[in-house]
C-alpha cells in the first residue's frame, strides 16, 4: 500500500494540472475583459420607427431596411408638414418624392449603395452611457454619427449625427419586410424634366433630406 507521505502518480498529475492550468485560464479571461465591445451588425431586414429632433424641428421616420434585395426606404413625416419618401437602391440610385397632388420628385446618383449590415465595423468605442432610459454601449463612426446600443438587447436606441440632429429609436422589428409594391417610385420620377442631383460624401445638394443614414455618408 502506498505511503500517505508519497503521492501516487495520479495525485502528481492532478497537482500539475491545477498548478499550470489556472494561469492560462486567467490570462485568457483578462485578455477578453480588456477587449472593447463591438456593435451588433444590422439584421438583414428590419423596420424601425424613429423620432427625429433637430433644434426643435421634428420628424417621424419609418425606416425599412432590406439588404437581401438591395434597398432602403425612409418615409419621413415632417411635423404638420410634408410626407416625403426617400427610396435608396444598392445600385446608387435614390428617389426623393411625394405622393400628393404636388407630384414632386428628385433623383440622386451616388457612388455607393445602401449601408452594409456591418457598416459599424471599425467604429471607435466611447464607453457606456445612459440615454432615453437605457444603459447603452456607445460608438463613434467616421466623425458622422454617435451610435447608442442597448447593453442587454443589442438593439439600437439613439443616434446623434454630427449636425446635432438626434434620432430616438421608438420601435425596432427584426425581420419585418415591406411588400414589394411599396418600393416602386412613381412614374413621374422618370420624367426627364425632374431634377437629378449628384450626391456628395457629406450629404445631398439640391435640398435633399438629411438626418437619415446614407451609405454615401459613412462608408
Amino acid at each position: 500500500m502506498a505511503s500517505p507521505m508519497n503521492p501516487t502518480p495520479i495525485s502528481i498529475l492532478f497537482l500539475l494540472l491545477i498548478t499550470t492550468a489556472p494561469p492560462l485560464s486567467l490570462s485568457n479571461s483578462a485578455a477578453a475583459e480588456d477587449q472593447d465591445p463591438t456593435p451588433a451588425p444590422w439584421p438583414h431586414q428590419f423596420h424601425a420607427v424613429l423620432f427625429m429632433n433637430f433644434s426643435g424641428s421634428l420628424q417621424v421616420i419609418d425606416l425599412w431596411y432590406d439588404w437581401p434585395n438591395g434597398r432602403n426606404f425612409n418615409i419621413i413625416q415632417h411635423q404638420l408638414g410634408k410626407l416625403l419618401y426617400d427610396l435608396e437602391w444598392n445600385n446608387g440610385t435614390s428617389f426623393f418624392y411625394t405622393l400628393d397632388s404636388s407630384r414632386e420628385c428628385k433623383t440622386a446618383e451616388v457612388e455607393v449603395g445602401i449601408l452594409r449590415p456591418n457598416w459599424l465595423d471599425g467604429a471607435h468605442y466611447l464607453g457606456q452611457r445612459h440615454v432615453d432610459g437605457f444603459l447603452c454601449n456607445v460608438w463613434e463612426k467616421a466623425d458622422f454619427i454617435t451610435y447608442y446600443e442597448d447593453v442587454v438587447t443589442k438593439r439600437p436606441v439613439h443616434w446623434l449625427f454630427y449636425t446635432g440632429r438626434q434620432a430616438h429609436v421608438m420601435t425596432f422589428e427584426v425581420g419585418a419586410a415591406l411588400e414589394d409594391a411599396k418600393w416602386q417610385a412613381p412614374v413621374y420620377c422618370f420624367d426627364k424634366n425632374n431634377d437629378t442631383n449628384e450626391a456628395t460624401a457629406g450629404g445631398f445638394r439640391g435640398g435633399m433630406p438629411d438626418g437619415v443614414l446614407k451609405g454615401s455618408a459613412v462608408l
